[in-house]
């Protein structure tokens, strides 16, 4: 798999293109040939450089999912409150895979239906780590008494994305509901609305009861 830090030029490309063809005709529906005719390149080169479609996979969930990263882990240095820490955590979630809509879609899909065999060793490692920030923020509050004792820290990730990929995979209705009728409006009320809703739900399970 490719190093993401070390990615050229013509590897950023081609991983822009797979992600776009991925999204819209699904891992299964794309081929290499096609994907080398999109960034218009050599079919060997995509060979080269990722080796096969799987590992182009790989590489493009490594690629997209590395700010995500660094900025959930730059919350550990962070002298925001802890309950601020977490609202910064939710934004930078929801801002990343909103903006990311596509690769989330095809890993998550990937993941549950287990049809090919993926190495996504390094995307359980990010997500442990991920957790970990987590962890660090909330034994934090706890410290500081602000945070109750008796949080289920694992179950807090399911709960903010799961959150915002059932407001996502019902956007029809959401959609309707809400008159969110242009893409600009849908998105805006993601990024405002449902994730402040995701903030207060998580708060709510933190802070002690009055």
């Amino acid at each position: 798999m490719s190093n993401t830090t070390d990615l050229n030029d013509k590897q950023i490309q081609i991983l822009h293109v797979a992600e776009m063809l991925f999204a819209d005709k699904g891992f299964d529906g794309t081929s290499i040939r096609t994907i080398a005719k999109e960034a218009k390149i050599n079919i060997a080169m995509v060979s080269y450089y990722f080796g096969s479609k799987e590992r182009l996979l790989e590489s493009l969930i490594l690629y997209r999912t590395k700010n995500l990263k660094e900025s959930i882990g730059s919350l550990v240095t962070d002298d925001s409150p802890p309950l601020e820490k977490i609202n910064k955590l939710i934004t930078i979630y929801i801002h990343q895979i909103n903006a990311n809509k596509g690769i989330y879609r095809i890993l998550h899909f990937e993941i549950a239906s287990k049809k090919r065999d993926l190495n996504l060793k390094a995307f359980t490692e990010l997500r442990r780590g991920n957790l970990k920030t987590l962890a660090l923020i909330v034994e934090e509050g706890q410290k500081q008494g602000v945070f109750q004792k008796d949080i289920a820290v694992d179950l807090m990730t399911p709960t903010i994305l799961g959150t915002f990929f059932h407001f996502h995979m019902n956007k029809d209705y959401f959609v309707d509901l809400l008159n969110l009728n242009t893409d600009e409006l849908y998105d805006n009320y993601i990024l405002t609305n449902l994730t402040k809703h995701i903030q207060q739900t998580i708060k709510a399970l933190l802070i002690y009861e009055n």
